[in-house]
């Protein structure tokens, strides 16, 4: 069955840095591609930082460093840009917000969930240690050293954020533990929530 226009789903993926969001979404695609469904995964930070790239930033750590204003504009573009859109399942790999100067900001923000019209949010997770573990573990990223108290309070704001979302959408939110091992699983668990 290939589902029509109308039926397609937007299904918005977020997770702080180290609860294994790229490792689940690429699984998420693969299986949902093993139900002749077409699938297209939309990174908000890609689009953004192609978009930043020709202002002079060169990495996806200098974006949150970025000017509300600036960064208000690359949403916009991204979200519009998604909302174009026609696979059976879109992901949107984003995050619920960025760390600021000026505390955290929104990653999806009411002007932008309009444009998107997201189906579905998901928010991956895992323990603090589990992060903790992962990032201490990623060389390919330039971060700010954290806390186990630091990544407990990420978690609180990513469900907050999450909430309002579903709330301002009428689209259902599910939390899904990514634990070290367990993607398959966390998989399932998300084709389950989006109805797939």
């Amino acid at each position: 069955m290939v589902l029509g226009l109308a039926d397609n789903k937007k299904v918005v993926v977020v997770g702080i840095p180290g609860v294994g969001k790229t490792s689940l979404v690429t699984k998420l695609v693969e299986l949902i591609t093993k139900q002749n469904k077409t699938v297209g995964v939309h990174s908000f930070g890609t689009v953004m930082l192609e978009e930043a790239m020709k202002n002079g930033i060169k990495d996806r750590d200098e974006l949150r460093r970025l000017s509300i204003d600036k960064q208000k504009e690359l949403q916009k573009m991204a979200a519009e840009d998604i909302a174009k859109l026609q696979d059976d399942v879109i992901l949107i790999d984003t995050h619920a917000f960025i760390s600021t100067k000026s505390g955290f900001y929104p990653g999806l923000p009411n002007y932008v969930i309009q444009i998107m019209q997201p189906t579905n949010f998901i928010a991956i997770t895992a323990t603090p240690d589990e992060i903790h573990n992962r990032r201490m573990k990623d060389q390919t990223r330039n971060r700010d050293a954290i806390s186990i108290e630091d990544i407990k309070k990420e978690l609180a704001v990513q469900d907050a954020m999450l909430s309002s979302c579903s709330v301002l959408s009428g689209s259902p939110m599910k939390v899904v533990f990514n634990h070290e091992g367990k993607v398959d699983e966390a998989a399932q668990t998300v084709l389950d929530a989006i109805g797939l």
